[in-house]
């Protein structure tokens, strides 16, 4: 009798932390996908105020499938809500075969959303001086696409074709990514002028740091390994003296001629880049013959990241 009351018990909590469980991803799933929604709204404002306020007006073009929709808009003067859609309806597709069925919908529902705003809402022109009009725009269409990105889609298919080429004929992404962009301006030289091509590589520039920016955030971290005899006082420096957390791994390291090998804590630490300079002088404080491994992270999550307060 005890056993089967036991055993219903069990079934009832089991049945409890299913039900939460499947309420608490529901949950996720509708906040995650509220802020997606809400970056992507936020990218094709941004976006369509760059376009609109600052290239259109003063046939300023940029990089990308978003340079090659503006550069056919002034060759041919065909809408350019209507070329942004056509012009990444093959990045769209390829990014449906290279990166997901989600990404291809969201991708494709926020191009078609920025041509509509674009059709739909009139933006004021705000100067016709070159440098700025190149600045500006770069920055307000770089904002766009970096709000965009972290929604989970794309306002310009070029990222999906470097991914994809990147995969077929070797290279980095960016390597692609600028030799695309060469094509763009090339072009741009050929049948506007060089001018504008120049004026144009300023727009890209300004639009691919803020792009950065956007994605990678303002802080940078960086990911430091350190390996050292004194790990216990690097490890207290850092977590009451920087308040900051740890992660340690049980290791060996290796060295001479003999191949002396001993065992070693080694110890994980991910810091932005303001705090590089201080962690490298109390690491010198400990352990001059400490060795230290930097390298460079795009983003976090979990774990303590943020720094805590220090009491």
């Amino acid at each position: 009798m005890d056993f089967i009351k036991h055993s219903i018990q069990k079934h009832v909590e089991l049945s409890a932390y299913s039900k939460a469980k499947k309420i608490r991803k529901l949950r996720i799933t509708i906040k995650t996908w509220i802020k997606e929604i809400l970056l992507i709204c936020l990218g094709i404002g941004s976006a369509a105020f760059g376009l609109e306020s600052f290239l259109l007006p003063n046939s300023f073009i940029d990089g990308g499938a978003t340079g090659l929709s503006l550069l056919i808009s002034e060759v041919t003067q065909l809408p350019l809500s209507i070329l942004l859609v056509l012009v990444n309806i093959p990045f769209v597709i390829l990014g449906y075969t290279t990166v997901g069925k989600q990404f291809a919908i969201k991708t494709a529902c926020a191009i078609c959303t920025l041509a509509i705003c674009m059709v739909s809402f009139k933006f004021p022109e705000i100067t016709h001086d070159k440098l700025l009009v190149s600045l500006f725009g770069g920055f307000f269409l770089g904002a766009g696409i970096g709000l965009s990105v972290r929604g989970g889609a794309v306002l310009d298919g070029t990222e999906v074709l470097a991914i994809y080429l990147s995969r077929k004929i070797g290279g980095t992404i960016g390597d692609v990514v600028i030799v695309i962009n060469v094509l763009i301006f090339s072009a741009a030289a050929y049948f506007l002028s060089i001018e504008t091509a120049m004026y144009a590589m300023i727009t890209y520039l300004s639009a691919s740091k803020t792009l950065d920016f956007i994605i990678e955030g303002i802080e940078e971290y960086t990911g430091i390994t350190i390996i050292s005899t004194h790990f216990e006082e690097i490890i207290d420096m850092i977590v009451n003296n920087m308040g900051r957390g740890v992660t340690v791994y049980s290791g060996k390291r290796g060295y001479g001629k003999q191949g002396h090998v001993t065992n070693s804590d080694i110890i994980f630490i991910v810091i932005t880049r303001l705090e590089i300079s201080k962690l490298k002088v109390e690491i010198e404080k400990i352990d001059p013959n400490a060795f230290v491994v930097m390298s460079s992270i795009k983003d976090t999550k979990g774990g303590m990241v943020k720094k805590r307060p220090l009491h």
